[in-house]
């Protein structure tokens, strides 16, 4: 086994990016207050292939030093939209035909891999402010939240990470 080289990856051009059919999921971040979270988001948006990412409230917006060092460019291929308050984003979403989700731990949630709509499109994905989640207001806007299952102490993930958990779920189950 070895690893393989850039050249073997066959990355595509930022041009060939934009070109490509997306995964019909778009992911909605939440005042987020780390602009290196929001980097981060970009740069899975781009692994996977998500078709956009709409950044709410105070969400750092491209172009911001921290999200250009952890995105490493995504922030120049991956659709991007902002709006000041979730609900125009939602409302925008639905009127596409969207299913709308909050991903947080609430009454009644979906757990990610017990849940069949992972395969139906379009999709949009809430993610929320580091410290307090997605706002009760977004999820009452929402058809329901999908939770990630967590057996340790902690019961929180990092947003980069819960978006890479998420997200990874959502294409895998396509792939299928």
């Amino acid at each position: 086994m070895r690893k393989l080289s850039m050249d073997e990856l066959g990355r595509m051009s930022p041009e060939e990016f934009r070109q490509a059919s997306k995964i019909p999921v778009v992911v909605v971040l939440e005042n987020i207050r780390s602009a290196y979270n929001v980097g981060s988001v970009f740069r899975t948006c781009d692994a996977f292939l998500i078709e956009a990412i709409y950044l709410i409230g105070y969400t750092g917006c491209p172009p911001h030093k921290e999200i250009r060092k952890t995105a490493l460019g995504a922030e120049e291929t991956v659709t991007w939209k902002h709006f000041a308050r979730s609900s125009e984003a939602i409302g925008e979403l639905k009127a596409a035909g969207y299913r709308v989700f909050a991903v947080e731990q609430a009454e009644n949630s979906i757990a990610l891999h017990k849940t069949a709509l992972l395969t139906e499109a379009p999709l949009a994905v809430i993610f929320g402010n580091e410290v307090t989640g997605v706002e009760q207001a977004t999820i009452g806007e929402c058809e329901g939240c999908i939770e990630i299952p967590q057996l340790g102490m902690k019961h929180s993930l990092n947003i980069a990470t819960a978006a890479g958990v998420v997200l990874w779920e959502l294409v895998r189950s396509r792939l299928d």
